[in-house]
């Protein structure tokens, strides 16, 4: 099972990145799948996903608005726009089976510049 991250860079306030994410060697069905980021020194937090159970979206209040989540076969991607310096996080991709552990991406660091 792989997931790659893919998309990461610098970008100044205010302005737009999509992350990608590719999965292999596991299907999505019936699994969560979904974004975290983790900036310094902070704990790792959950910022996007489709449902499991019926592939509903969610979005943490820190991105809503601003964040899409989209999904193309295998693939995952988060558009980012109105980017702030407080988006500056390694993004991370995550597959949750069913059954056993979720599936984690290596990360892509996402840095706004002020």
């Amino acid at each position: 099972v792989q997931l790659v991250e893919s998309g990461g860079g610098l970008v100044q306030t205010g302005g737009s990145l999509r992350l990608s994410c590719a999965v292999s060697g596991f299907t999505l069905a019936n699994s969560a799948i979904g974004w975290f980021r983790q900036a310094p020194g902070k704990e790792r937090e959950g910022i996007s996903c489709f449902s499991a159970t019926d592939g509903s979206t969610y979005y943490s209040d820190s991105v809503k608005g601003r964040f899409t989540i989209s999904r193309d076969r295998n693939t995952v991607y988060l558009q980012m726009v109105t980017l702030k310096p407080e988006d500056t996080a390694v993004y991370y991709c995550y597959a949750d089976p069913p059954y056993g552990s979720p599936y984690w991406g290596q990360g892509t660091q996402v840095t706004v510049s002020s």
